[in-house]
């Protein structure tokens, strides 16, 4: 098996590690705090303008058209110096591949080069709601049909890039009378139209930076033209879609265990006690030993999903093990990152505070832990035999 990355993934990986380390690292503090948002869309424009939006959408709509092992590799990079920046270039590149796989040809040439080169700052994927999470078929958001319009009534939550996303891909129940989630279908909705309302933006544990928000839908009227792929096949695309974010979150989920414990180990190498530094105890290089072998395995199972998207083959249930894997290896690498900062770690001085807010999202969103373990079991016994 080759695990080289092609000249352009290198490339890719290191203009990500680049723009991080010059333009979100300086910043990444200042979101945490709540401050600089204008800091996060002009980076958020800088990283449009290098590609970093549209990575896996074809040159003919603006994108860079280089696959979902370069996504992954750039998420990484990013998420190493600002999760919050990362995260929201992770969902609007989910937005640019649905709009591609199930859009019409006008769709995807009006919105696909908006989100390419930064003219939408963010896209927003409109899914969750108060009572469908882990189960989105029991959505309760409308879409009727009125004349040559559709109208959109209901409320998403946690929507991520929720405030000044340019286009929001939107679900909806469009015939009732169906079996559960058979009757759902997407809709693109774009900033400014009369009835969308965003809420307030939640205050969140961590990745702060990044704006998460209910959107509301109040009477909210799009075009027929807005309604996106066939009608009532809406949750097919999101759970397919799904799959796909779900790399996103792995990769994301290694880039803070990534700097976490980059800094860890520079610390504990300083850090004297007893003499001599901590790095030379036994107990400090197991801790070290235990969590790189995470981050290994982790790394080895994003890129095996994100090959297998490439390569047209079911991914599935390799993207729920790499993020299952990863979200659960970054929650352990940045308690012990913090552990051996000891109580310097618990201090705000040093990112590893941030990095373990941070991580403890990508356990629970594009898929709760205990989800992607029913994910995997289903596929696995449905295999079986």
């Amino acid at each position: 098996m080759d695990f080289g990355f092609t000249e352009e993934e290198e490339m890719i990986r290191s203009a990500a590690a680049r723009i991080a380390a010059d333009r979100l690292a300086p910043v990444a503090d200042r979101l945490d705090r709540g401050e600089g948002r204008a800091d996060l869309l002009a980076n958020l424009k800088v990283l449009a303008e290098n590609g970093f939006m549209a990575l896996n959408v074809r040159a003919e709509y603006g994108g860079t058209e280089a696959g979902t092992v370069a996504f992954a590799l750039a998420i990484e990079e990013l998420a190493k110096a600002c999760a919050s920046t990362a995260v929201t270039a992770s969902v609007t590149n989910m937005v640019g591949e649905v709009i591609q796989a199930v859009g019409s040809e006008d769709q995807r040439r009006r919105h696909l080069p908006k989100l390419a080169d930064g003219t939408y700052p963010a896209g927003a994927f409109c899914l969750t709601e108060s009572e469908a999470g882990s189960d989105p078929a029991g959505m309760r958001t409308r879409a009727r049909r009125d004349g040559d319009d559709w109208v959109l009534d209901g409320s998403k939550i946690y929507i991520t890039s929720g405030e000044y996303a340019g286009v929001y891909v939107v679900w909806a129940v469009t015939d009732a009378t169906r079996p559960k989630g058979k009757g759902i279908s997407c809709f693109l909705v774009e900033a400014g139209t009369p009835g969308l309302v965003i809420g307030k933006a939640e205050e969140k544990m961590g990745q702060h930076g990044s704006a998460t928000n209910t959107v509301h839908f109040d009477a909210c009227r799009v075009p027929a033209s807005a309604l996106m792929g066939r009608e009532n096949d809406g949750f097919r695309v999101a759970v397919g879609e799904l799959a796909g974010g779900r790399i996103g979150i792995a990769a994301l989920s290694l880039g803070i265990a990534r700097a976490a414990m980059d800094a860890a180990v520079a610390y504990v190498r300083e850090r004297r006690q007893f003499g001599q530094s901590i790095a030379d105890f036994q107990g400090i290089q197991w801790m070290i030993a235990d969590r790189e072998t995470d981050l290994e395995a982790a790394r080895l199972l994003i890129l095996n999903a994100a090959a297998r998207k490439d390569k047209g083959e079911p991914f599935g249930r390799e993207a729920s093990m790499a993020k299952l894997f990863a979200s659960e290896a970054a929650h352990r690498a940045t308690d012990t990152a913090l552990q051996l900062f000891g109580g310097a770690g618990y201090c705000r001085d040093h990112p590893v505070e941030r990095h373990a807010r941070d991580a403890r999202i990508t356990r629970i969103y594009e898929g709760t832990s205990e989800v992607q373990r029913l994910i995997i079991a289903r596929e696995t016994l449905r295999n079986a035999g």
